[in-house]
């Protein structure tokens, strides 16, 4: 990974069902509000999937520290809705940075399918009229980086891939801890309270 990007978890934590639709919902929001700052963003989270125990959100770019850092916490996300109309409307899910893999995953340039876009956000001219930025796509998964800092498509392939392999560290990693599951929902426990970001269904 490049030194700016890392790797968030979005997580229910033991909280209930209804927890896993916020987290789908959550990832969603922060990938929206990530790509608006200008940041390249991958996620494990297909466009179908409507509820997870936990999603990875691979963020990159200079600002994506203090963008992370404005997320990290307990997001609590109120809706009367989820339970029926009954009692309880107030959701909440932890936002957790993760240390940087030890290990990258490896990958068969086989399984990796590349796609030029424009690059969009900020970043003056350059990058709103030219095809530089890239998209990475790991076929087996689907899992897909974008990657759109650089001034040319070979700096973005090379960004994307690197950003696709950490998030499949990342994912690996996760189903690996899977065998420890409790220890894991004890380090990703998620705080009722003190929420960092608050959103409200319409």
């Amino acid at each position: 990974m490049a030194e700016a990007d890392l790797v968030l978890m979005v997580t229910a934590g033991r909280g209930p069902a209804e927890c896993r639709v916020v987290v789908a919902r959550v990832a969603r929001r922060l990938a929206e509000e990530a790509a608006a700052a200008g940041l390249s963003v991958a996620l494990d989270l297909g466009e179908a999937d409507e509820a997870a125990a936990s999603v990875l959100v691979a963020l990159g770019g200079e600002g994506a520290p203090a963008f992370a850092a404005g997320w990290t916490g307990t997001v609590l996300w109120v809706d009367e809705a989820l339970r029926g109309g009954r009692a309880r409307r107030n959701w909440y899910v932890g936002v957790h940075r993760l240390a940087k893999p030890a290990r990258t995953a490896p990958l068969s340039d086989a399984d990796v399918r590349y796609e030029a876009m424009r690059a969009g956000g900020p970043g003056g001219q350059h990058q709103n009229v030219t095809e530089s930025a890239v998209r990475a796509v790991h076929v087996p998964t689907g899992l897909s980086a974008i990657a759109r800092e650089g001034r040319s498509q070979h700096q973005n392939r090379k960004q994307a891939l690197a950003r696709l392999s950490a998030l499949l560290s990342a994912v690996a990693d996760r189903a690996a801890a899977g065998a420890k599951r409790s220890e894991w929902l004890d380090r990703i426990e998620v705080e009722r309270g003190n929420p960092r970001r608050t959103f409200r269904s319409a």
